[in-house]
């Protein structure tokens, strides 16, 4: 509690104060150092539900502490945590920083991995784009009926017998027509992919003089839109497949963590396939390394067989960094009856990998990063995000991040 608080008084809150009146006007707002220090902590012992952290300001004495007893309610803790999402994800850099100058990040090697965190909705509530259209049109035919039946009975007059699905346009039907309209685009988006792919293949063949090789783009298929499905709670969430574990209606939360657990890069996709996130996670990575002051360069780079990319791992083995990502490894290869990688940098990795010191060197990523996630989900209890959306929960990531940075921190200074 103590370490919070003096953390909070080195980090620059100028954003956070920006966002408030300073002329007389309005009622006084909670200072915003006390919101973020309470945030901090509560999230740094595993408490993100508004209510609990209302709770704790009024039955915690280190919460009470913090707050001054003052008790803000679920409501505030609430919006301040949304309306300030942006800035309190930036923190992570400012916590890094922290770190940094105790001598706690060291990249020379580091590792990437990623796991599927479950969204604030069900599986249940995935459904096709035919079904939303159906309950849709049947929830605009309740209004008007409900429109039709008042004009009856009161004339000109106001009734307040709408169906309570229908009392707030933000809700429900707002979020099934958003739905509806996404998964048309996507529909129209590949109609149009596949278009200019064929359009392509013409110019190319008129300039070259002869037939372009390879497989023809397939078309869409016509039936296309009525098999493609989306979450009606959190549109943007995926159903994230994980080999060993039943699918998970969510995200797949990236980070890249150093020999001593510390995080230097957190976000979240969409996609469950780890293959496209290697290149851009090490760049957040040197980027943030960089706002925090660190300027030790990555050295070597540890993922797993999931992360393999080719084009990736040479563009980074260009900028001086070693990169071992397995080429083969038996539980995928038999699941999904792959061949080994081949090329210069598969050769280069295999040759890597059957020595005694490169075997040592791999090991240690299992230590450096799936411990990260273990503290996350079963110590801290982090399992599911508690905001909606693709922003919210990248915002609420980086500071389930940057709190894991801070527990590493304070932790480091009870042993100096």
């Amino acid at each position: 509690m103590w370490f919070v608080l003096d953390a909070v008084e080195t980090m620059d809150l100028l954003e956070f104060y920006a966002a408030y009146r300073a002329d007389g006007h309005g009622r006084a707002a909670h200072d915003p150092a006390m919101m973020v220090a309470l945030l901090l902590y509560s999230y740094a012992c595993g408490e993100r539900s508004a209510r609990a952290i209302e709770r704790r300001c009024r039955e915690d004495v280190p919460t009470r502490v913090i707050c001054s007893n003052r008790v803000p309610d679920h409501t505030t803790i609430a919006r301040f945590r949304v309306r300030h999402g942006a800035a309190l994800s930036r923190m992570f850099t400012q916590i890094l920083g922290l770190c940094a100058r105790a001598g706690l990040v060291s990249v020379g090697v580091v590792a990437l991995d990623g796991t599927a965190i479950s969204a604030d909705a069900s599986r249940e509530a995935t459904r096709s784009h035919e079904s939303i259209r159906q309950e849709v049109e049947r929830m605009l035919g309740e209004a008007a009926e409900v429109d039709a039946r008042e004009d009856e009975l009161y004339g000109g007059a106001r009734g307040d017998e709408l169906p309570a699905e229908l009392i707030d346009r933000r809700s429900r039907l707002a979020r099934l027509r958003r739905c509806r309209e996404e998964l048309e685009a996507e529909q129209a988006k590949a109609q149009v992919a596949y278009e200019e792919n064929l359009r392509w293949r013409v110019e190319w063949e008129a300039e070259h003089g002869r037939k372009l090789g390879g497989r023809k783009p397939f078309r869409p298929d016509p039936d296309g839109l009525s098999k493609r499905t989306i979450n009606v709670t959190d549109p943007d969430s995926r159903v994230i497949a994980r080999e060993t574990r039943q699918p998970v209606q969510g995200y797949n939360a990236q980070a890249v963590a150093t020999s001593g657990q510390i995080i230097v890069a957190a976000d979240i996709t969409q996609q469950s396939n780890d293959s496209g996130q290697l290149e851009p996670m090490i760049r957040q990575a040197v980027d943030t390394l960089a706002a925090a002051g660190c300027h030790e360069r990555i050295g070597t780079v540890l993922a797993d067989g999931g992360y393999w990319n080719n084009a990736h791992i040479t563009t980074l083995g260009d900028e001086g960094m070693q990169v071992i990502v397995p080429t083969r490894s038996a539980s995928r290869t038999k699941a999904r009856k792959l061949s080994p990688k081949q090329g210069p940098e598969a050769e280069r990795i295999d040759r890597l990998l059957e020595t005694p010191d490169g075997k040592a060197l791999y090991t240690r990523r299992q230590h450096m990063i799936e411990t990260v996630f273990a503290n996350t989900k079963f110590n801290r209890g982090i399992r599911r995000f508690h905001r909606r959306g693709l922003a919210a929960c990248q915002e609420e990531w980086r500071l389930i991040a940057a709190t894991h940075n801070l527990l590493k921190l304070h932790r480091a200074m009870l042993t100096t």
